[in-house]
């Protein structure tokens, strides 16, 4: 009886950690769409805050009941913070702080702690502007770390770099994508050692990688190249170009990359076939996403536009408070962004020309992507991390 209770309860935990975590940049699959049956209400508030030391684009990712963010710190940047907090009161479980061993220069805007962490849901891995990059256990041990500035000299961007690692059945996917010494490589999991590494165009780049149909998607000035997570070996090669700001998105069976405005890809066995290109569906810094059947961009002018997955066709065009930094991501029927002055937005993306429901002024700079996790919303500024609830 002990036993059976004991299991009903471990599957239980394995449930609701499951259909809660959101584990890199954009969430599951890097798609921006929560995967859980509690969604967000529309009657949001602030449930807690937490203060943070240092700067961060980062955005926070969520793991059963803990959120982990980064931040920078120091008049260089040069203190590393990895934090855990309690995501029923932010209350903070563990905080890390390391030195980087990399260049810590940035463009003003942007900081060393511009990359998202991800978790396979065992471990936490965060990588930062610097090359830093480190392995944690959810209670904060640090299982290895690899400076990979010693490894790969002169991997590095004066702008500072932002691509966010993925995790994919062992192998942590990263890169740093630059104009000298540009790379991505997939490292185990367990020890941090490459698995393999390619060379990548000779281009600053900010774009993340994209999770789809058990490949990762690497986007670059050149084109988006579909590799094999576990081995790097190429699936299949588009070559036509793509932003190296905004990320594109896969969902379904087509693949929506940010490439002359939007174009809709379908690969097979090695080829890729163009399905439908829109060149007025141009994402300014934020990442598009796909919610049932449509696709919802946000230009450069604050405007969110909804256009059709299958042709590309606009439905309406939406005028946002922005300017942006963050992409959008969403939940049942809610998008949800937030923009730099710090004033979040929801969205109701079936009324007829589109509908911001309310707006939630968090009186501070914001320039990150939010994360959604367990009907909660999180949000990070350089300063402070909140729950809206």
């Amino acid at each position: 009886m002990k036993t059976t209770s004991l299991l009903l309860a471990f599957s239980f935990y394995l449930s609701a950690s499951a259909h809660a975590d959101w584990l890199q940049f954009r969430g599951p699959n890097a798609s921006a769409v929560s995967t859980e049956a509690k969604t967000p209400g529309d009657d949001l508030k602030v449930a807690w805050s937490a203060d943070l030391p240092g700067r961060g684009l980062s955005a926070p990712i969520v793991v059963g009941d803990r959120v982990f963010v980064t931040c920078s710190s120091g008049p260089g940047q040069e203190t590393l913070h990895v934090f855990c907090f309690n995501a029923a009161d932010g209350s903070k479980r563990w905080e890390r702080a390391m030195r980087t061993t990399g260049r810590t220069m940035t463009h003003n805007k942007t900081c060393v702690a511009a990359n998202t962490p991800c978790s396979d849901g065992d471990q936490v891995f965060a990588l930062f502007s610097s090359n830093d990059l480190f392995a944690f256990d959810l209670d904060g041990k640090l299982l290895w770390l690899r400076g990979l500035t010693y490894d790969y000299a002169n991997a590095s961007n004066s702008l500072g770099m932002s691509q966010s690692p993925v995790v994919v059945d062992g192998t942590l996917v990263v890169q740093s994508e630059n104009d000298s010494e540009s790379f991505a490589a997939g490292l185990d999991v367990a020890t941090g050692r490459n698995k393999w590494k390619l060379e990548r165009p000779k281009a600053a780049n900010w774009s993340s990688a994209t999770v789809w149909k058990n490949v990762v998607a690497l986007q670059s000035s050149k084109g988006i190249l579909a590799v094999e997570p576990a081995t790097g070996k190429t699936v299949w090669d588009y070559s036509d170009g793509a932003s190296t700001i905004p990320s594109s998105v896969g969902t379904g069976e087509a693949l929506y990359a940010v490439s002359h405005g939007i174009t809709a890809l379908a690969p097979e066995k090695g080829a890729v076939t163009q399905l439908w290109r829109n060149e007025k569906l141009n994402p300014g810094t934020a990442s598009p996403l796909v919610l049932g059947d449509s696709i919802y961009v946000v230009n450069g002018a604050g405007v969110l536009i909804k256009a059709s997955v299958k042709n590309g066709d606009e439905a309406w065009k939406l005028r946002l408070k922005g300017p942006f930094s963050g992409s959008p991501v969403a939940a049942g029927k809610r998008i949800y962004i937030v923009n730099e002055r710090g004033i979040f937005q929801v969205i109701d993306p079936e009324a007829p020309e589109g509908k911001v429901l309310k707006e939630i002024e968090l009186k501070e700079t914001v320039l990150t992507t939010p994360a959604i996790s367990g009907g909660a919303i999180y949000v990070r500024s350089d300063a402070k991390l909140w729950k809206l609830q």
